[in-house]
């Protein structure tokens, strides 16, 4: 019974995400606040690492370059690009484009790796995509041809991408790594890589006039998004199996959009309330079974 609770907590925590960076956004730049996550993440990150597992593990070979890929897609352009893209984007929108990332999943696993993808699946990823474009284009589809959508969903989508290519980079180094090993490589690895852009875009500042909305706002990825529920999720697939807990993932955009109406204020139209309805069906299609 813990676990599922546990898994409930996991996706409200990753549905105030949205919500956390959506308020951030206006007082730091992608680059430093998606540093302060994961450098805080990082410092808790190695502390269960040593307590977990005695210490760090040692890479060898291609581990370094599977490693570098993890923090450069999963952490360095992942992050860079969800801060960047809600400074115009609200939460709950925003949240229902991240939803597409296990249908992308699927769509490239079956691509990649060839793995099965089926008619049902198939369906999941069509129905997914329609949510994503009706909530992007406030259902008017057409305005797709003449610009409709802005930078910020463009960047969004590049959350999307970049969430594929940690995932299935992950499904190869999670043979040879525990799944908390390879969280905290990544972490420190996307750590390092942050640290010059967020110099450049004024880190330094935020240290000697510190905003509370930004430090707070990092806090939470870090701790809530980052640390918590990554645990939460690794737990659940060691009890449940990755099937069982990722159903729990659905939950995410369900409880951000809640989130983004309660503490933001963000008005629900139909056009996000129907997006929201075909994204949840397709991921539950994709990910069934």
């Amino acid at each position: 019974m813990l676990i599922y609770v546990k898994l409930m907590l996991m996706a409200l925590c990753w549905g105030g995400t949205f919500v956390a960076g959506r308020m951030m956004a206006p007082f730091i730049g992608p680059f430093s606040g998606a540093f302060l996550r994961f450098a805080l993440a990082s410092l808790v990150l190695v502390g269960l690492t040593y307590r977990r597992e005695g210490g760090l593990p040692r890479l060898e070979g291609r581990q370094w370059l599977r490693a570098f890929v993890l923090g450069l897609s999963g952490v360095f352009a992942y992050n860079v690009l969800f801060l960047a893209g809600l400074q115009t984007v609200g939460a709950a929108r925003a949240s229902l484009i991240i939803a597409t990332n296990p249908v992308f999943l699927a769509l490239f696993a079956a691509v990649i790796f060839g793995e099965r993808l089926g008619t049902r699946r198939a369906l999941g990823v069509v129905l997914s995509l329609a949510g994503a474009v009706t909530a992007i284009t406030h259902g008017h589809w057409l305005s797709v041809c003449s610009g409709g959508i802005g930078l910020g969903e463009l960047l969004l989508f590049g959350c999307v991408m970049s969430w594929v290519i940690y995932s299935l980079t992950g499904k190869v180094m999670l043979q040879h790594l525990s799944p908390l090993s390879s969280v905290t490589c990544a972490s420190l690895i996307g750590a390092l890589l942050l640290l010059v852009p967020a110099l450049c875009e004024g880190l330094p500042t935020h240290f000697i006039h510190p905003h509370p909305t930004a430090w707070l706002g990092a806090a939470y990825l870090a701790f809530f998004g980052t640390v918590l529920g990554f645990t939460w999720f690794y737990e659940g697939i060691q009890a449940l199996g990755p099937a069982r807990a990722g159903v729990f993932i659905n939950l995410v955009p369900v409880c951000a959009i809640v989130l983004a109406r309660l503490i933001l204020h963000e008005h629900l139209d139909a056009s996000l309330i129907t997006g929201a309805v075909f994204v949840t069906a397709g991921i539950f299609l994709t990910n069934r079974g």
